[in-house]
């Protein structure tokens, strides 16, 4: 059993490459690359690492369903949100992905499942909610409205909340999960983009190439996929959970030296919002005699 010290490292190494990913994605929105070249290389390249594990799974990965999960959490997202690096700020990003997934994943589960929020659930929601409003307020003060990109960031996390309810209906493992969707995606994706769609891949530098295969295709599919799993299993899912809020507050604070994008004073509110949201501090007694139990009876 690997230590409580080795699973927070492995916590860290996850925030760090769900926050970087929002960084990378916006420098390859500025750049040369489109949205479909930088999915091409997500998934081509996620596709080739995990080669042995299709291989093995090959019988399972033909059922129907991982093509759901494949155009929910895989190639549906990645299109929307590639697409809304493009057109919106990486801060805008922070809110509307990874901020608004819980109030989105909630939404689904109660249609989807009937699964009704409890009462804490209800509070992060009208936190979330707060939340978009604040970032929508600072939009209007500054003369403009939630454009084409924000409603892609928000059409992506909705993507993959439809298929975070699905993964949990469904009970595949993660890591079957991954790689089927990587398989996939890059089944339906890559033959298409090769004949049909515009792609840029030889105007652009190979340094830029290697950041996104390397970021997008091993560190975001599969190395962060492989840490979050080892530490969920060492401190839980409530404890995990917990920290990976971290993520919308670190995304705004790397995109200030990285990119030149300062979050103003509506968008500091709601990205407050969105994590006390997440933490939701009110039940941290709860949830600390909780985690002791568990402990205990292990």
């Amino acid at each position: 059993m690997e230590s409580r010290r080795q699973a927070y490292m492995q916590v860290a190494g996850t925030i760090l490459i769900w926050s970087g990913f929002i960084m990378v994605s916006r420098v390859a929105g500025r750049s040369v690359l489109g949205f479909c070249d930088v999915t091409a290389l997500r998934f081509g390249t996620a596709t080739l690492l995990l080669a042995p594990m299709i291989w093995r799974w090959r019988h399972e990965l033909l059922q129907l369903r991982m093509g759901v999960l494949a155009l929910t959490g895989g190639l549906g997202y990645s299109l929307l949100v590639y697409a809304a690096f493009s057109r919106a700020p990486a801060t805008h990003a922070a809110v509307l992905l990874p901020g608004m997934m819980p109030f989105l994943t909630t939404a689904v589960a109660f249609l989807v499942q009937g699964e009704r929020p409890d009462r804490d659930k209800r509070i992060s929601l009208g936190l979330a909610l707060m939340g978009l409003l604040c970032m929508m307020y600072g939009l209007y003060l500054a003369g403009s409205a939630l454009n084409a990109g924000d409603l892609l960031y928000l059409s992506a996390s909705l993507s993959w909340s439809i298929y975070t309810v699905l993964l949990r209906r469904w009970q595949f493992t993660p890591w079957l999960a991954t790689t089927g969707v990587a398989a996939w995606s890059a089944l339906v994706f890559l033959p298409v983009y090769l004949g049909l769609l515009p792609h840029h891949l030889s105007a652009a530098p190979w340094s830029a190439i290697a950041l996104q295969a390397a970021y997008q295709g091993c560190l975001v599919v599969v190395v962060a996929m492989i840490l979050y799993t080892r530490a969920v299993r060492v401190l839980g899912p409530v404890r995990v959970g917990m920290c990976m809020a971290m993520v919308p507050g670190l995304a705004s604070l790397l995109a200030i030296p990285v990119l030149g994008e300062i979050p103003g004073s509506s968008q500091w509110a709601a990205l407050a919002l969105i994590m006390i949201s997440a933490l939701q501090p009110w039940t941290w007694r709860w949830k600390r005699e909780q985690l002791d139990e568990d402990i205990e009876a292990a």
